[in-house]
């Protein structure tokens, strides 16, 4: 590890900020003061950021400032000085017309506070679905020590003496609501008491998967991804994270040092296991593009079929986060899932995952099976290959009707986002039990910025007969709290002519869960005479951060970071 900064404070990152004599050093000095500090609270001492994506506008982020202020004893408490700072906060519920064309933003934002400012370690402070994933990008392109602390689930929503969580059990109540089964006023009061506080999505959806993922990659500390958000734990650990990266300065620990391959592959391990959010595909992709050890859509399916599924929290159970901490959490997924993972990979806390986890307790075999009693054989998510989706697409398994996961049928097709919103409540609707829904237009440059608009919502003529789920394909993205037998990221995406683009309605279409395809029935010739016919598409931004985006933005294949800041 070579000189010990604090041991020489020469050595730390922020010291030429201070120290020298060019009139800056001392103009610096004297505006660190203007905070009320003593010259002896920050001479020599390693600077610690604590990156903060608050925001009022971000409820699964609003509690952070005093997540913030945990942080910042730690710190002094092990000889440091915190210095908070904010970024942008990509609030999911209300930024239109997606967060995801806003993650590469945010991942920038985080990148460039690190390398600008005299940080020598970061605490990155996270919790809303792609706050998480745009910190961890950020952190590795800029490799300061940094660990991330995630804000925790909500509270478990309850409506008359029956758990529900927002996203899973929402959607089941709206549908019901779309059928006149419960009144405005019923909804009204459910609205009221199923986010009951600040956090992120009490089921296993993006935020709470990404939060899993980052502690699985070992850049949290071990047991940290579950705690409900208000719980004073959740304090607890955020004060320990303070004091542990004060030693990482020390230890000179980077994020180049954790997020090795074995590190990437052991996080995917943890997905599949957890039944984690379709979105983690994407973001793991663009968080290890960023290093030297990029990942490629068939890792993923190599690991879900060795990875047996053994957490049972909504969608693709039956239990919320809450139930899972309860349970053991992460760490007692690791232990039982220890014969698959990298036992020897470093960790935040300076220990090995085996280090970590291998006298993890599990409280509740419901929650959290044995690795010998999954709840099913195979992970999470799988990877679909075929005439309609040349670089991939992906499928949630377990949070799908096994009954479909076999199918063929005849495709209905939506040109557009808001076709199908226009239309998906007509009681004309010529579709069945056996149709194919496919959705054009809602990918990276499509949409724009990938949105969560693959979960197609169910007819309501086939709800109204007792259909409650049907194949769905699109070029987009959906929220990981989503359910059904539901194609995703098809790509290339239809926007740029991928063969999504050129399915008509009344096309016969092929899903094989268990032969990973995905087949358009229509003749090669064919498919290339549609090709011809298509129009090049008219782009949404022709100046700003939106030009940037569409003019350098990679196919979700490649995880939709932006083409110049991945790893060379």
């Amino acid at each position: 590890m070579g000189v010990m900064p604090m041991d020489d404070p020469t050595k730390l990152r922020s010291y030429s900020w201070f120290n020298g004599r060019e009139y800056y050093n001392f103009s610096r000095r004297a505006n660190i003061r203007a905070l009320g500090l003593s010259r002896e609270a920050f001479h020599g001492k390693p600077v610690i950021g604590i990156c903060n994506s608050f925001s009022e506008l971000n409820n699964c982020n609003a509690h952070l400032r005093q997540v913030a202020d945990a942080v910042k004893r730690g710190v002094w408490a092990a000889g440091g000085l915190p210095l908070e700072f904010p970024v942008i906060s990509l609030g999911e519920q209300f930024m239109k017309p997606t967060t995801m064309l806003f993650r590469n933003l945010m991942a920038m934002d985080v990148e460039e506070c690190i390398r600008a400012n005299p940080v020598d370690g970061v605490v990155l402070l996270s919790g809303c679905d792609k706050t998480t994933p745009a910190m961890l990008m950020g952190a590795a392109s800029a490799d300061v020590p940094a660990m991330i602390v995630t804000g925790g689930p909500t509270l478990s929503g309850n409506y008359q003496g029956t758990p529900i969580g927002q996203g899973t059990d929402g959607r089941k109540i709206f549908d019901r609501y779309r059928m006149n089964q419960i009144s405005a006023e019923e909804l009204q009061e459910i609205e009221g008491c199923m986010v009951r506080s600040a956090g992120h999505c009490t089921v296993m959806g993006t935020a709470s998967t990404m939060a899993i993922v980052a502690e699985a990659l070992g850049m949290s500390l071990p047991g940290s991804a579950a705690i409900p958000a208000p719980d004073s734990r959740r304090l607890a650990v955020a004060e320990l994270s303070g004091r542990r990266m004060v030693e990482m300065v020390r230890e000179d620990l980077r994020p180049s040092r954790v997020l090795t391959r074995e590190a990437f592959e052991n996080a995917i391990t943890v997905d599949m296991a957890v039944g984690g959010s379709t979105n983690a595909v994407v973001h793991l992709l663009a968080i290890a593009g960023r290093t030297p050890h990029p990942l490629v859509l068939d890792d993923f399916d190599t690991i879900s079929r060795r990875t047996p599924f053994l957490v049972n929290v909504r969608p693709s159970g039956q239990h919320l986060m809450e139930d899972f901490f309860f349970a053991g959490g992460v760490p007692a997924v690791m232990r039982e899932l220890l014969p698959l993972l990298h036992g020897g990979c470093l960790t935040v806390n300076g220990h090995s995952v085996e280090g970590n986890v291998a006298e993890a307790p599990c409280y509740n075999r419901d929650v959290i099976r044995a690795f010998d009693q999954p709840l099913f054989a195979e992970g999470g998510t799988v990877v679909l290959r075929g005439n309609l989706c040349p670089d991939g697409a992906v499928l949630k398994q377990t949070a799908a009707s096994p009954h479909l996961c076999e199918h063929t049928g005849p495709a209905y097709v939506f040109e557009s986002y808001q076709q199908m919103h226009d239309t998906i409540d007509s009681m004309d609707l010529p579709v069945d039990k056996d149709t194919v829904l496919v959705m054009k237009g809602c990918g990276p440059k499509g949409a724009p910025g990938f949105p969560e608009w693959g979960h197609i919502p169910m007819p309501k003529v086939l709800l109204q007969r007792g259909v409650d789920d049907c194949v769905r394909i699109s070029d987009a993205r959906m929220s990981g709290t989503s359910f059904g037998t539901v194609v995703l990221h098809v790509s290339p995406e239809s926007d740029i002519g991928g063969p999504l683009a050129v399915v008509e309605t009344g096309d016969r279409i092929t899903l094989s869960v268990a032969g990973r395809a995905l087949h358009l029935h229509i003749a090669e010739e064919e498919m290339r005479r549609r090709a011809g016919l298509l129009k090049p598409a008219v782009p949404h931004y022709t100046r700003g951060y939106g030009k940037l985006f569409l003019d350098h933005v990679t196919q979700a294949h490649l995880g939709c970071d932006f083409d110049f800041l991945r790893s060379e």
